[in-house]
């Protein structure tokens, strides 16, 4: 009996910091720092673009994710909403927490995605999922504003059209950073990402 118990209390506590670990950063709290490598070998630091008093958009990134697709390939959603903003001091980062063995992993791949999508900002390396775990990035893509005073102003989905291939009519990431950047409180500052799941390692 007392085995049992403390399987179940064991299991129980994994159970609760497994969940802890994923959890959104929610609008308001502090964005965890970190230092990621692009797929140029090039460093980017949170830390350092906020320092410069930078806004900074967090894209998960997974090349092969259909999600990621239809806003990098069947439409240009990133790349527009990106051209938009690059001239008001923002800084828009994708990341890629796919594990080694999972869809959308490998240095190759993501540089050939950089090409073939014609992204024109850095596509950063988290193969251990740390950061993505650190923000709790649940899908490809999950979205995050980050304003120059380094806390979350925006969690959620780039847009509202939860399908595979149409892009939505309101994209939430471009009210945020309106917001963000004229001062004001973001009126929608979270909603529930859509995508393909993040393949950390199991």
């Amino acid at each position: 009996m007392k085995i049992l118990t403390l399987t179940l209390t064991l299991t129980l506590a994994l159970t609760l910091l497994a969940a802890v670990a994923s959890a959104a950063v929610l609008p308001g709290e502090a964005a965890p720092g970190f230092t990621l490598t692009d797929t140029h070998g090039q460093e980017h630091s949170l830390q350092s673009y906020l320092k410069d008093g930078k806004t900074v958009v967090l894209e998960w990134f997974n090349p092969d994710c259909p999600f990621i697709v239809k806003h990098h390939k069947l439409n240009t959603t990133m790349n527009d909403a990106y051209a938009k903003v690059k001239d008001h001091d923002v800084v828009w980062l994708a990341i890629n927490s796919s594990a080694e063995g999972k869809q959308g992993y490998g240095l190759e791949r993501n540089q050939k995605a950089v090409t073939d999508y014609e992204i024109p900002f850095p596509v950063l390396m988290d193969a251990d999922g740390t950061v993505g775990k650190l923000y709790g990035a649940k899908t490809t893509p999950h979205m995050f504003v980050i304003s120059k005073d380094g806390k979350v102003a925006y969690n959620g989905a780039i847009d509202d059209n939860r399908s595979h291939d149409t892009p939505g009519e309101t994209n939430h990431v471009l009210l945020a950073l309106h917001d963000v950047l004229q001062g004001e409180a973001v009126k929608v500052a979270e909603t529930k990402p859509y995508g393909c799941s993040v393949k950390y390692a199991n």
